[in-house]
């Protein structure tokens, strides 16, 4: 069973005008990794390993491109606000997370590979959050299994597809995201504390979750991992920012 221990979230708050949205979870126990009756579980998803989550806060959807230019500066093409940002490599997310810690005065970072899963999950034990099957409108992605297009196509505002059971949204399809992680190809010897994986690993590559606009159902599971050079500029790659509570 997927499910060890795993709460609701406690609430939502924004620290300032223009910041993200922010969800508090309380926290829990969960089997972290492909499951066993996932048919697309990869080698790099395994194997399943228990993990603790203290508790946490995580953004309630990807940084928006008015929440990017709030702190960073620049202007969106109109109508685009509330589009996720992509095309920014690692370092300018870690700048970014500096800026709004400055502007806050509480400490955000990138979610932990753990806690974005515990999150993504949200108390499920099946191949997608949904059910085994996921459908074009539970989530913004392009292609079914047989190749065919049946999506939008493109990136969507956020919150255009319904949340999860913890009030998160996004967390598959519309844009992949950086976690904290360092990329390991599999999970021997990963951490069970639920902190980022920072020792060992590929150097300068970080793992990214969630699946994207552009690909297939079984690209949008909770446990899908692969990884990205820090200088990814990529158009389906976005983040959300979390915290300690």
């Amino acid at each position: 069973m997927m499910l060890l221990e795993q709460k609701l979230p406690l609430s939502r708050w924004c620290d300032v005008p223009g910041a993200p949205e922010m969800v508090a979870l309380a926290g829990g126990r969960y089997l972290m990794g492909g499951i066993p009756d996932d048919k697309f579980v990869s080698a790099v998803e395994q194997p399943q390993h228990p993990v603790v989550i203290r508790p946490f806060a995580i953004g309630s959807a990807p940084v928006t491109r008015r929440e990017w230019e709030f702190l960073m500066g620049g202007s969106s093409l109109s109508g685009h606000d509330d589009f996720p940002m992509v095309n920014i490599a690692f370092p300018d997310v870690i700048e970014f997370l500096g800026r709004l810690s400055e502007a806050t005065s509480r400490s955000y970072r990138l979610p932990s590979e753990a806690e974005w899963e515990y999150a993504c999950r949200a108390g499920s034990n099946t191949v997608f959050p949904v059910g085994n099957d996921l459908q074009s409108k539970d989530a913004n992605f392009l292609y079914d299994e047989r190749g065919h297009s049946i999506g939008i196509g493109r990136l969507t505002a956020v919150r255009s597809f319904p949340a999860n059971a913890f009030g998160l949204f996004d967390l598959l399809g519309n844009v992949c995201e950086w976690t904290a992680d360092r990329w390991h190809p599999g999970y021997h010897s990963a951490p069970a504390d639920g902190g980022p994986w920072l020792q060992g690993g590929k150097l300068g590559h970080r793992t990214i979750r969630g699946g994207a606009w552009d690909h297939l159902p079984r690209i949008l599971r909770p446990s899908w991992r692969d990884w990205a050079p820090e200088s990814a500029r990529w158009d389906n790659l976005g983040f959300r920012v979390a915290c300690d509570l």
